[in-house]
């Protein structure tokens, strides 16, 4: 039976799998081939959709969880809770508005905020893995 609980989990697969895509989406762009492009990202960003209403989700019904770990190793876990949390808002617009340039046409303009928009992605989905093993594996 599927239990909240199970959330986190599924939440670092959503975000693994956003990564994945990215990068193969980005190699596929590199390659000329537009439209197996066009399906990544818009698979990646069905992903990070669907991981933010999960994560969402979990939290309206579980609340904050602490982080256990003390010493060096806390201050590295908030290091990289604060790097993520507040380069994923920051990434959110930048998604939408790369998104809604690649739908126009505009290539130029899409391929400019692109060059932005991909690596703060890519490190916001890894480093919610890293959250998530730190926080419900260690």
């Amino acid at each position: 039976m599927f239990d909240v609980r199970d959330l986190p989990g599924v939440n670092a697969v959503l975000n693994a799998t956003a990564a994945t895509l990215l990068v193969i989406g980005y190699v596929l762009i590199k390659n000329r081939r537009e439209a197996a492009h066009k399906a990544c990202m818009l698979a990646a960003t069905v992903c990070s959709a669907l991981f933010l209403i999960s994560y969402l989700v979990y939290h309206a019904q579980v609340g904050s969880v602490k982080f256990q770990g003390q010493g060096t190793i806390r201050t590295v876990y908030f290091a990289i809770l604060l790097s993520h949390t507040v380069l994923a808002v920051v990434n959110v617009p930048l998604v939408i508005l790369t998104l809604v340039r690649a739908f126009k046409g505009d290539r130029e303009r899409h391929k400019k905020i692109a060059r932005i928009t991909l690596p703060l992605w890519i490190y916001v989905s890894i480093t919610g893995i890293v959250v998530y093993w730190m926080l419900y594996r260690m």
